[in-house]
């Protein structure tokens, strides 16, 4: 162990943190540049076999940047992405990225390390960064952006210069330690613990600009919304928040045990795909969509009375086309990826003829994920953890997510000796209450359970 990572976890404060050096390298989740095409032809293209574990080297930093110690980051679905080299190797966005010159030419390595969260310290600031000093605990943002290109400065996520970090970027979250902008770094919700807190800032602050942002749907008291995947950590957070607006949560999910899960969230509505007939691997004809989209259409006033004002939808091809058309006249399908598939069919009828609308949707700006984190802090949304791996099995943890096995978030510790560090409100923690922030842990699928 180096002596910055000893005095870390031994509890040393900014002064002595400060008189440490920074580890020439560090322990980190990462995939070679040399392992592109190793799945080539291959059915089951299983990130076990492409995610390492093991000493990089600790890069400089720029003016604007810092170095975190992560002491956990989590598994989002763009991390099983980059390690099945799909839809194109990230080693390709390094390149383009490196080709900018300067601190950028750092991110076109024969590795990259991936992750897109991280909770942790701050151990080292640029000389440009004036917000935030050595031994702040902190929150990582995956948005990277240029402060400089006018078109952030309307919102970040139109600009030319946006990348996802861990993702598009080198340097990501699932590692010992990480080096990020500073325009990246919220406040730690100090009641959370290092695996809470790490599991929140992606997936949540993209549900919030899909639903409650005015670059989204704007979801109002009595709004109808249907949620597909409802127990996956977009999905998870999207109930939460639909029940925070005074809404009506519609959630639909794979199984019985994520019907279960649902309920304990509070969805006011749940549905299990297969008992409307869409369990299985048939082939999604205009025709199957149609009335695949009756029968949900039919259950959801079943249940409710009325039709859904929103659709929220990551699932993709497998989803879409009953999307578009289960969406009530005058109604919003709003979508930020394509789990199952980008190529998405619908009937357009139902679009332009009912004045529906479609709104893409892509993570947050720093706004909308700081009025998010404010939720988090304030206690009024809780994590939705359901299991915690270590970073030695990070690709355990990948796996997880990319067949489906997972309920929220999975959470991976990499500098935390252990769950349940890191709080350092504990009156809010108790006020709050363990179950409550905790609703979905020990909710994991069995084994056998792959959908």
């Amino acid at each position: 162990m180096d002596s910055l990572t000893e005095a870390l976890l031994g509890g040393a404060g900014p002064d002595e943190l400060e008189r440490h050096e920074l580890p020439p390298d560090y322990e980190a989740a990462h995939l070679m540049a040399c392992d592109v095409g190793m799945f080539n032809g291959v059915a089951d293209k299983d990130v076990r076999k492409s995610l390492h574990v093991g000493r990089v080297p600790m890069p400089d930093i720029a003016p604007d940047e810092v170095v975190v110690a992560v002491m956990a980051s989590s598994i989002n679905y763009n991390t099983v992405w980059s390690a099945t080299f799909e839809p194109v190797p990230t080693f390709e966005f390094l390149k383009r990225y490196a080709k900018e010159g300067g601190y950028a030419a750092r991110h076109d390595l024969p590795h990259q390390v991936v992750g897109s969260d991280a909770s942790g310290v701050v151990v080292r600031v640029g000389s440009g960064v004036r917000h935030w000093k050595v031994g702040d605990h902190v929150v990582a943002s995956c948005v990277q952006v240029d402060e400089q290109e006018p078109a952030t400065h309307a919102d970040a996520m139109l600009g030319a210069g946006q990348r996802i970090w861990g993702y598009e970027t080198n340097f990501g979250g699932l590692a010992h330690y990480s080096v990020v902008r500073a325009s990246q770094l919220l406040p730690k919700p100090a009641h959370l613990t290092w695996e809470e807190s790490a599991g929140v800032l992606l997936t949540a602050a993209t549900s919030y600009r899909m639903l409650v942002s005015d670059n989204g749907a704007r979801i109002k008291q009595g709004d109808v919304v249907l949620i597909w995947g409802a127990t996956g950590g977009l999905g998870a957070f999207a109930v939460q928040m639909v029940k925070n607006a005074g809404g009506i949560a519609v959630g639909v999910v794979s199984s019985e045990h994520k019907a279960e899960a649902l309920r304990r969230l509070g969805c006011d509505v749940v549905i299990n795909r297969n008992d409307i007939g869409m369990g299985g691997d048939a082939a999604l004809t205009p025709e199957r969509t149609i009335e695949l989209g009756k029968r949900l259409g039919r259950e959801i006033r079943r249940q409710v009375g009325e039709d859904p004002h929103v659709v929220f939808d990551y699932v993709g091809r497998a989803t879409f086309g009953i999307s578009v058309f289960v969406v009530r006249k005058g109604g919003v399908v709003v979508t930020c990826g394509s789990s199952t598939g980008y190529d998405h069919h619908f009937d357009n009828r139902y679009l332009w003829m009912n004045l529906k609308r479609i709104v893409g949707s892509h993570a947050a700006n720093l706004q909308e994920q700081a009025e998010c984190n404010r939720l988090f802090r304030l206690g009024h949304l809780s994590p939705v953890l359901s299991e915690v791996f270590p970073l030695k099995e990070v690709g355990e943890a990948a796996r997880l997510v990319q067949q489906n096995r997972h309920i929220g978030k999975v959470g991976v510790l990499c500098l935390a000796p252990e769950e349940g560090l890191g709080v350092t409100d504990p009156a809010l923690r108790e006020k709050i209450g363990a179950a409550r922030l905790n609703p979905l842990r020990g909710s994991a699928l069995p084994a056998a359970e792959v959908s």
